[in-house]
This record gives C-alpha cells, sequence and structure tokens, in this order.
C-alpha cells in the first residue's frame, strides 16, 4: 500500500450513525498508526468528530436538503470538489460505513480508493465494491457492524468505547449558565432530551409535561430541558422550539432550566456536564453514551438489539411499536433507579482535553 497507508471511512448518515463509527476509527488508528486517516462526513455531523485525535483529515459535504437557500447545482458542485479533492489525495482503502445502499456504495468508489470495502446486498451487484463483505446474519449494534468491515484490514477483536470530545468553549458556556440559574449545586443535574427525528421514536409532550411534574415533586435534581432547535416547520431542520415553549409553560417551575442548544457543539458540551440523561431513540442518546452517562433510553423492541446505549450505564424502557405508548411511570421509575446511583457522583469538570494532551 506504500510507505503510509491512507484509510478514509465514508458515513453519510446521522449523528449516532456517525458516533457508532468510532471505535472502529479508534481500532484501525492503533493497528496503522502511521497511517493518514479521513472521513467523509456531511456539514450536520462535524462537531461530532471534532478534536478526535484518531483522524486526520475531515472531508465535508452538504445535503440539498440540508442547504435550502443555495442552488442544487452549487451544492453539487462543491461536493465534486470534495470528491476530487480526495481523490488527489491518493487513499489506499475507502470503507463505506453503514447498511448497503447504492449512493454509499458510489461514494465510495468515486474516492479512487485501491481497496473499496463495504456491505453488498446478496442480489446486488459488486461493481463499486472491490471487497465487498457479506452482512452479519444477525442483527447486531451497529457498532460490532461497522467494526466488522474492518476484517479485510487485518483488524480483529472486539470495538471498545465511542469516542467523543466536548468543545471546552462551549463547557464554559454552560457552566456560566448552571452557575447562574441552578438552584442547588448539591443535587446533579438530570437532563430530559424531548427531540427525536423519526415519528415513531416521539413520545407526547403530555407525557414529558407529567414526567417533569413528578420529578420536581421529589426535588433530588435539576431538571434540564434540551430540544433540537427552531421551528417545527423548518423544512431543513424541523425543531422543537414550540414544543420546548409548550412544555416549559404548562410545568412553569423555576426548577426547570431550558437551555437552548442552537449547535450540536453546545448539545454535546449540556450532556457532558449533565449527570443523568433520558433521551428518545435519536442522535442524543449515543452522544449520551459516548460521554459514559447513565441513560435512560426511550426506544421500540425493534431497535434495541442495534441501537441501545453503548457501554455506558443505562436502562432501556421500550414500547412494541411506538414510543409513545411507554407510560410515564416506567420512565420515572427507570429514572429513579440512576438517580439513586449517580446521586453521589455528580461530575462537574468538562471531559474535554486539548488533542496536544491527549
Amino acid at each position: 500500500m506504500g510507505e503510509q497507508v491512507k484509510i478514509i471511512f465514508l458515513r453519510r448518515d446521522n449523528i449516532g450513525d456517525l458516533i457508532c463509527t468510532t471505535p472502529a476509527i479508534r481500532a484501525t488508528r492503533e493497528a496503522y498508526p502511521d497511517a493518514k486517516i479521513g472521513v467523509l462526513i456531511n456539514t450536520y455531523n462535524v462537531d461530532a468528530i471534532l478534536n478526535n485525535p484518531d483522524i486526520d483529515e475531515m472531508y465535508v459535504y452538504e445535503k440539498t436538503k440540508h442547504s435550502p437557500g443555495k442552488n442544487k447545482m452549487t451544492v453539487w458542485w462543491n461536493n465534486f470538489k470534495v470528491l476530487r479533492k480526495i481523490r488527489k489525495e491518493r487513499y489506499d482503502v475507502a470503507i463505506g460505513c453503514g447498511s448497503y445502499s447504492p449512493t454509499l456504495a458510489r461514494h465510495t468508489f468515486l474516492t479512487g480508493a485501491k481497496l473499496r470495502i463495504g456491505y453488498r446486498k446478496k442480489t446486488a451487484m459488486n461493481f463499486f465494491y472491490n471487497n465487498p463483505v457479506l452482512p452479519p446474519s444477525d442483527a447486531g449494534h451497529e457498532v460490532v457492524r461497522t467494526f466488522h468491515l474492518l476484517k479485510t484490514l487485518k483488524i480483529a477483536g472486539q470495538p471498545d468505547e465511542l469516542i467523543l470530545f466536548p468543545d471546552h468553549l462551549e463547557c464554559e458556556k454552560f457552566q456560566a449558565f448552571t452557575q447562574k440559574m441552578v438552584k442547588d449545586h448539591n443535587k446533579p443535574i438530570l437532563a430530559i432530551s424531548i427531540s427525536a427525528r423519526i415519528e415513531r421514536h416521539k413520545w407526547p409532550l403530555e407525557k414529558f409535561i407529567d414526567l417533569i411534574k413528578k420529578l420536581i415533586l421529589r426535588a433530588d435534581a435539576n431538571i434540564l430541558l434540551l430540544w433540537a432547535p427552531g421551528s417545527k416547520d423548518n423544512p431543513s431542520f424541523p425543531g422543537d422550539e414550540e414544543s420546548a415553549d409548550y412544555i416549559t409553560r404548562n410545568v412553569a417551575s423555576d426548577m426547570l432550566l431550558a437551555y437552548p442548544t442552537q449547535t450540536l457543539k453546545s448539545l454535546i458540551a449540556a450532556l457532558a456536564l449533565s449527570d443523568v440523561v433520558v433521551t428518545l431513540d435519536t442522535g442524543s442518546l449515543h452522544l449520551s453514551a459516548a460521554l459514559k452517562k447513565p441513560t435512560v433510553a426511550l426506544m421500540t423492541k425493534k431497535n434495541t438489539l442495534s441501537w441501545h446505549p453503548w457501554r455506558t450505564k443505562s436502562i432501556i424502557v421500550t414500547a412494541e411499536n411506538r414510543v409513545e405508548e411507554i407510560p410515564v411511570d416506567s420512565v420515572l421509575e427507570a429514572t429513579n433507579t440512576l438517580m439513586k446511583d449517580s446521586y453521589h457522583e455528580k461530575f462537574k469538570v468538562c471531559s474535554y482535553k486539548p488533542a496536544d494532551e491527549l
């Protein structure tokens, strides 16, 4: 493969998927310490791998749905330039991460890498991958499925922890917020993240309100409300500003702290400095797991095997088909259990470390 091995990971999908790729990237760095490791990601996910010492270069492309104000031809041209830059680097290996898709396979091919690895379908042509991999027969965790692609590189064993480094400036902002707003600094911070992208993963606002009111009656935690920024009517990034406002108005308690997270970096910082997290089946679940937060996860049974919180203390509360079926008291019981375990383990130090200290 030449004097320096060059390996690029392609991860075109969402925050959780990218976080679940970090153990594979770490294992590749350990197996090839002198390699150049690159990643192709979209603009929405950049903050999820900032400060990651295993990655030498990020190549960032835009999705047209994330750029409604731009001409599609401009977006496509910019993305073409990103691929051209990758081709000029002459990568030895390109790994298409995630389940098989024609788009992922095509992008892996367009990197120009000599060895192109990715999952295939039994019935699909394998023109784009010259080292196609048959998916494991069991529907294991996404971390394991991604790690399985490394066998071609002679990397074996089991994937380790998720990798995530909060931004220290955002941590300082959050600390300033809590210093001003928190009523009792001897109580842990319980973060409740209300947003989910997929409809069947959402939980009704009235149930969130009921849960928060019952937690406030216990008075043993500072409750932090987190949500996706922006309006629900935003065509590119539908947010939950209206939902957060509805919850805060109906709870009407100074024990509920509403913290706007306008960027992914600010969300990561808020989770990093919380003590326990309650979250739906979405990116915040995997961010919390990467930050080693005790996590209550509201999930459908079908998703628990592939997407449960990886290697962190967690309680998964499940529904058969839709998360909205989960009763409030089941979430309350799970939350109280993790709160008891974490009450004396508040950690107030941001886990960010500058790259030169790693």
